[in-house]
C-alpha cells in the first residue's frame, strides 16, 4: 500500500490522483474502508452494537450529540462535477455501507456545503470527492471529522496507519476468514439516503448571517458575472446571488465536469471572465474552482483583484462588524498562513487587531483560529473561513461578504480593490540538485544566516524584511524547495529570493 500511495498525492486530509492511473477503484475502496474503520473506532462502536470502552467517544462530543450506542455511524458524501465523480461515489458509498455505516449523499455540491451538512446531520464524518483545482482527469477523497473539519495530522496519520496495516485490503487467514477488516453481515449493512436540500440550507444560513446586509445588497441593484468552471458552484453560486437580489450573468456554469479552462483560478486562466464582465457591463465578476472553496474577483473594468485580496476583504468585513460589538478591552484576531500576503496584516492593524500566522494548509489555519479565538480566517489562494458558519473555506460566504462591502460602502469593485495597498508576490521553485544540498541543510543554512531577523521556522523558514518577505518550504511530492516572496513590486519580490540564495552561497 505504501508503494501505491507513492503514485498518489497523499496528505493527512486525503488522497488525490489521476483516475485509472493510481486513483483506481481498488484504491478508492481501500482508502474508504480505512477511513470507515477509523470512524468506527472514533465513534466507539463495534459491529455488535457495543460501545468500545477504550475508544474515544467521538459520537458523544460537540457535533455528534445524537449518536447512541447501537446506532450506525453516519457519513456524508458529496462530490464536484467531475465525470468520474459518480463512479467514485458508488464505490465509496458501497464500501462504507458494507462496514455498517449509514451514508447520506448530497450529489454535486460545493465542498463547504458538505461541511455544513456534516454539522446539520450531526454526522460522524464526511467525504468530499473532488480534486479541487486539479485537471478534469483527476479526482480525490478529502476527509472530514465530526466537527466538519479536515482531518488534522494526527487523525490523518491514524487513517494512513489503518491503510498501511491492510485495514482496507482484502486479506484471509488459514481458515479463509477476513483478518483485515470487520465487514458487516447482511443484516447490519448501512442505509443509503439522499439529502437534496443541502445547498438550499447553506444559502439560507448565509442569508441569515447577522453580519450580511441583504437589503443593502438588494437595493444596490448589482450585476454579477459568474465563472464556476462548470464545477460544483455552477448552480449554487447563481442561486445565492439570485436570493440576494443580484442580476446573474453566467459563464461556464453547466456542472458537467468538462472544465473550459485550467480550473485553478489564477490570472493566466481567467481571460474569458474578464472579457465577459466588460461585455455584460457587470459590476463584479466572481470565479470559483471546481469545488467552490476558493474565490477570485474581477472588477467592472475586467481587471483581476489578485487572489490575496479575497481574504483581505473578508478580514476587513469581519473586523469592521466585530468592532461594532466588542467591548473596549476585547482584542480581536484573524488568522492566515505564513505564505499569505502582508495585506492581511495591514487590514488587521487598521482595526487594532492581530493577524496570527500558521503553517500552510487549511487545517493549520483552522487550528490557529481555534487557539487564538480568531473571528475570521483564510488563505491567500482565495479561501475565506467564517467560523460562524463552519471551519472551512467557503466561496459562497466569500461572495456574500464582497457584495456586502460593495453595497454598504457604496463602492464599485475597482474602488473596493483600490482601498487596499498593493503587494506583489513571486512564486518560484529550485531543485535540490540546483541548490547543491538536501532540503534540511538548505533551510538550516537560511535560518542561521538570518538569525538576527528572528525567522519563523514553523513551516520551512520565513524571513521578514522591511519591504517584504521570503518563505521557503519543502515539497511533499517533488525534490524541490518552494519559494514565496512579496514586495511592493515584482522586481523587488524576485530580487528578495535572489538575495537569500546569494546570502547562503547558492
Amino acid at each position: 500500500m505504501e508503494a501505491l500511495l507513492m503514485a498518489l498525492m497523499a496528505s493527512v486530509s486525503g488522497i488525490r490522483g489521476t483516475f485509472g492511473d493510481g486513483l483506481d477503484p481498488q484504491t478508492l475502496v481501500s482508502y474508504a474502508a480505512a477511513y470507515g474503520q477509523w470512524i468506527r473506532q472514533q465513534s466507539g462502536q463495534s459491529l455488535d452494537g457495543e460501545v468500545n470502552q477504550g475508544d474515544s467517544a467521538q459520537g458523544n462530543s460537540t457535533q455528534g450529540e445524537s449518536f447512541k450506542a447501537g446506532d450506525n455511524p453516519v457519513i456524508i458524501v458529496g462530490r464536484d462535477s467531475r465525470v468520474t465523480g459518480e463512479i467514485c461515489e458508488h464505490l465509496v458509498t458501497a464500501t462504507l455501507r458494507s462496514l455498517g455505516i449509514n451514508v447520506i449523499t448530497l450529489g454535486i455540491v460545493p465542498t463547504p456545503t458538505v461541511a455544513m451538512a456534516v454539522l446539520h446531520h450531526q454526522a460522524n464524518g464526511g467525504i468530499i470527492l473532488s480534486a479541487s483545482h486539479n485537471p478534469a482527469e483527476w479526482n480525490a477523497l478529502k476527509l472530514l471529522n465530526h466537527r466538519s473539519e479536515f482531518l488534522d495530522p494526527s487523525q490523518g496519520a491514524e487513517v494512513l496507519a489503518l491503510l498501511n496495516q491492510g485495514a482496507g485490503e482484502p486479506s484471509l487467514d488459514a481458515d479463509n476468514n477476513s483478518t483485515s477488516i470487520s465487514w458487516a453481515s447482511w443484516d447490519q449493512t448501512g442505509v443509503l439516503s439522499a439529502d437534496m436540500e443541502a445547498v438550499e440550507r447553506h444559502i439560507e444560513a448565509i442569508l441569515a448571517h447577522p453580519w450580511i446586509d441583504r437589503e443593502a445588497i438588494r437595493r444596490a441593484g448589482l450585476r454579477v458575472a459568474v465563472d464556476a468552471v462548470n464545477g460544483a458552484g455552477s448552480e449554487a453560486i447563481p442561486a445565492l446571488l439570485t436570493s440576494l437580489g443580484v442580476k446573474v450573468h453566467a459563464l461556464h456554469c453547466t456542472p458537467d465536469g468538462y472544465f473550459p479552462h485550467n480550473p485553478e483560478p489564477l490570472a493566466e486562466h481567467l481571460g474569458d471572465i474578464c472579457d465577459f464582465v466588460k461585455e455584460h457591463r457587470a459590476n463584479l465578476g466572481v470565479v470559483t474552482d471546481p469545488d467552490a472553496d476558493r474565490l477570485a474577483l474581477v472588477d467592472e473594468h475586467g481587471a483581476l483583484f489578485g487572489e490575496e485580496y479575497t481574504q483581505a476583504i473578508a478580514f476587513d468585513w469581519a473586523l469592521e462588524q466585530a468592532d461594532k460589538e466588542r467591548k473596549e478591552a476585547t482584542s480581536l484576531n484573524v488568522a492566515t498562513n505564513l505564505s499569505s500576503s502582508r495585506v492581511a496584516d495591514w487590514v488587521a492593524e487598521k482595526h487594532g487587531a492581530t493577524c496570527v500566522r500558521s503553517a500552510v494548509g487549511e487545517i493549520h489555519v483552522v487550528k490557529a483560529m481555534q487557539t487564538h479565538d480568531a473571528i475570521m480566517g483564510g488563505e491567500g489562494n482565495g479561501g475565506v473561513i467564517d467560523p460562524q458558519l463552519h471551519y472551512g473555506r467557503d466561496a459562497l460566504m466569500g461572495v456574500a461578504i464582497v457584495l456586502h462591502q460593495m453595497a454598504t460602502r457604496e463602492m464599485s469593485a475597482s474602488e473596493c480593490r483600490a482601498s487596499y495597498p498593493t503587494f506583489v508576490m513571486s512564486k518560484q521553485k529550485r531543485a535540490l540538485d540546483e541548490l547543491g544540498m538536501d532540503a534540511k541543510s538548505f533551510l538550516d543554512r537560511v535560518a542561521n544566516a538570518y538569525g538576527h531577523l528572528s525567522p519563523n521556522t514553523d513551516d520551512g523558514v520565513k524571513v521578514d524584511f522591511e519591504r517584504g518577505w521570503v518563505h521557503m518550504r519543502t515539497s511533499n511530492t517533488e525534490p524541490i524547495i518552494r519559494f514565496y516572496s512579496e514586495a511592493p513590486s515584482a522586481t523587488e519580490a524576485d530580487a528578495l529570493i535572489e538575495t537569500v540564495l546569494s546570502e547562503v552561497g547558492v
